[in-house]
């Protein structure tokens, strides 16, 4: 590197080096290309004087030779003796090349592939293969580089056929002999007629080359002729039948500057010679630094042979495609891995289903009116109910209020009973305060768990409202729960359903079991678990978010309502960062700066950069965690005001949101232009499928329903004409 380094210098001092534009300087890049051509051509002369001037500075200006040839000889004549010292610590001297040592490869096991493979391929492979040899870039070179960059080789590709006849004669001097078939793929025209034209000006011949009839220029004559033994015809000029002192090197030599790698058995094949005669001029060559020896072609399994150049600019395009994938992906390919990452795309049925959709969930505030009709069964084939029920009689699942959302319905998060100490929602606000608020506590701390009749009891009412409401104002504040799942379910209208008031039930009388939002058995939810310190409830959290989102930004961790916020949990992925269990960078762009992600969602999503060849519609509840937009992600520019609120869907095409139905099933609100031929059978399905009774659309895009463009696709979906606009009816 020292010696290129001087070099260059020198001679740009020779003025070796001139400039294309005298006014302006020349790009460094420029200079080193231009130094290392020079010298690759006068390194056959060793006396050349720009040489010798760069050995002369190297070994006198920058090296103290003599000063290591006094050192040498001493040790050679024992003045001076060599001690081999172990130590516990590096000296200073080594500490600096031991920490830079760390600080590269550390981490090189965990980064992601594209960055592992553009990372190798930045390497100066010329010096790689000094050290140690070989080169093996099979896993490294990009398929598809590979093969454009033979198509242009061969004047295959797109735009790169000729179309003249002066044209097919250059080239025939490129590539070499051709077939007329292989003249006619690369000539855009009648190839034949401009192969006689040829042929009858004497600048093209016709010669036998292994076994096969080709089209030669007439400047290759003496090259097939004392390279290849080919019988020439009649009539080829003098000036063009000098004997040529190494012609199968040539021959050889233009036959990899025109292809990819290749096997000897390649050349022998194309040319038809003898083989320890073709391997002999290849190892010249090789010798020549002209190509290169090693296991280039992916999923080749001989090692083959490839032209330097042509190798230079197959790594410059494999790198840059790597680095395109290293780029950070749009919000739609975003929109397309959270669902795949949360597996909504291979969605499978039984208890095994549930809990591996229930453990991704776990922690995860989610509206409860949304829970069972849309959030579960998205991810579990035929959702029951009593599956849930199961597990929650059982005591392995709970269930824990995050928040009301008006007077009938609420947040939920459901948690593992292993996990329930660490995953307890955090209480925003004072708790609930009030007579009945502090019986239903007192009650159910000094006695446990207990029933619906316990408590009327405890509170000493008959005003079973009343009671219904406290409890579960406790309930969304988070300090009551039930082992069952079904006062939650009932909850929805309960609160306008109870009984009427009445006194109290006389001794002896049957009791009733109370309104069903006050069913199954009632406790604290400081009694779920032991308790838990905060920094295991940080990183459990942290654990939680990552699992369930893959890549993590502080937008996502600031719309689950995470206690603390994001500066709750970034310790903790700071310091999984630093263990090797997470990645920090910039994955997802339109996402904060500090972006964390689990080992395998890097790759994932990186695969889903590019669209599929059909679009992909998904309907979501758009308060579905695994809808990102209004999270993670802004909602895109539309006519209306979409929001994650409970009752709302969006319909996903590509991962892109295409259209956004309000709460209420009457509003539509389109993004980008969307095809209603798309989204409008998908919000039709959702009452087809069961999960909205009735769509009555009054207004889309701030417009009447009745007369927006899109109507017709509404009525090709299955809507008709309703009162106040296009409706449905499941």
């Amino acid at each position: 590197a020292l010696f290129a380094t001087v070099f260059r210098e020198a001679s740009a001092r020779a003025l070796l080096l001139p400039r294309r534009r005298p006014g302006s300087r020349t790009p460094m890049w420029q200079q080193r290309q231009r130094s290392a051509d020079l010298l690759s051509a006068a390194g056959r002369f060793a006396d050349f004087p720009i040489l010798l001037e760069a050995t002369r500075e190297c070994l006198q200006d920058h090296f103290d030779v003599p000063a290591l040839q006094e050192v040498m000889a001493s040790v050679a004549a024992r003045r001076m003796r060599i001690v081999a010292v172990d130590t516990d610590h590096a000296s200073p001297f080594a500490q600096s090349l031991l920490f830079g040592w760390i600080a590269v490869y550390m981490y090189e096991g965990d980064a992601p592939l594209a960055e592992r493979r553009a990372a190798a391929l930045s390497l100066d492979r010329d010096l790689l293969r000094d050290l140690l040899g070989s080169e093996d870039l099979r896993e490294l070179l990009d398929p598809a580089a590979l093969d454009q960059v033979e198509l242009e080789l061969q004047r295959l590709a797109d735009g790169r056929q000729t179309r003249s006849v002066d044209g097919a004669h250059d080239l025939l001097r490129d590539l070499g002999p051709l077939t007329a078939g292989e003249l006619a793929a690369r000539f855009d025209g009648d190839a034949a007629a401009a192969a006689g034209e040829l042929t009858r000006d004497g600048r093209v011949i016709t010669a036998t080359i292994a076994g096969e009839q080709r089209l030669a220029a007439v400047e290759d004559a003496g090259r097939l002729r004392d390279g290849l033994g080919t019988a020439l015809p009649d009539g080829v000029p003098d000036a063009f039948l000098e004997p040529v002192a190494y012609a199968l090197r040539e021959l050889v030599s233009r036959f990899a500057r025109t292809h990819g790698p290749f096997t000897t058995a390649d050349t022998t094949s194309r040319f038809g010679a003898d083989l320890g005669a073709m391997r002999a001029a290849l190892e010249a060559l090789a010798a020549d630094g002209t190509i290169a020896h090693g296991a280039f072609r992916p999923g080749g399994v001989e090692r083959e042979w490839c032209d330097l150049e042509v190798l230079r600019r197959i790594r410059r395009r494999s790198l840059a495609a790597l680095r395109r994938e290293v780029e950070p992906v749009d919000a739609a390919t975003f929109g397309r891995f959270l669902p795949a990452w949360q597996g909504l795309d291979h969605a499978s049925a039984g208890v095994h289903a549930l809990t591996e959709a229930l453990t991704r969930l776990q922690g995860a505030a989610i509206p409860a009116s949304i829970l069972e009709r849309d959030v579960l069964p998205a991810r579990v084939l035929g959702y029951r109910e009593v599956d849930l029920d199961a597990m929650t009689a059982s005591g392995d699942l709970v269930w824990i209020g995050c928040g009301a959302i008006g007077a009938d319905d609420g947040r939920v998060a459901l948690v593992f009973r292993d996990r329930a100490a660490t995953l307890v929602p955090g209480r925003d606000g004072d708790p609930p305060d009030g007579r009945l608020h502090d019986a239903i506590r007192e009650h159910l701390a000094q006695r446990g768990a207990s029933f619906w009749p316990d408590l009327v009891v405890a509170a000493g009412t008959a005003d079973e409202a009343t009671l219904l409401r406290a409890l579960w104002d406790l309930v969304w504040a988070s300090e009551v729960t039930n082992d069952t799942f079904a006062p939650l379910r009932a909850y929805a209208g309960s609160t306008r359903r109870v009984g009427r008031r009445g006194s109290r039930p006389r001794p002896g009388t049957l009791r009733r079991a109370g309104p069903p939002a006050g069913a199954g058995r009632w406790s604290l939810v400081a009694d779920l678990g032991g308790a838990a310190s905060p920094t295991q409830q940080a990183v459990e959290r942290a654990e939680r978010l990552l699992d369930r989102y893959g890549v993590l930004s502080r937008e996502a961790v600031l719309a689950e309502g995470t206690p603390g916020g994001f500066a709750g949990v970034y310790p903790v992925l700071r310091a999984m960062e630093e263990a090797g269990t997470a990645r920090r960078g910039y994955f997802v762009a339109g996402l904060g700066a500090a972006q964390f992600a689990s080992l395998g969602a890097v790759d994932r999503i990186r695969e889903l950069r590019d669209l599929p060849s059909e679009p992909t519609v998904l309907t979501l509840a758009a308060a579905d965690p695994a809808q990102p937009f209004g999270a993670a992600l802004p909602w895109p520019d539309s006519a209306g005001r979409p929001s994650r609120a409970a009752g709302a869907f969006v319909v996903l095409v590509d991962g892109a949101p295409s259209a956004f139905l309000e709460r209420g099933a009457k509003t539509v609100v389109t993004f980008d232009d969307a095809d209603p031929g798309v989204w409008a059978p998908a919000i039709a399905a959702l009452a087809k499928d069961g999960r909205l009774r009735t769509i009555e659309l009054r207004q889309i895009d701030g417009t009447a329903a009745a007369t927006h463009p899109s109507v017709e696709a509404l009525y090709a979906a299955g809507f008709a004409d309703g009162y106040h606009g296009p409706t449905i009816r499941g």
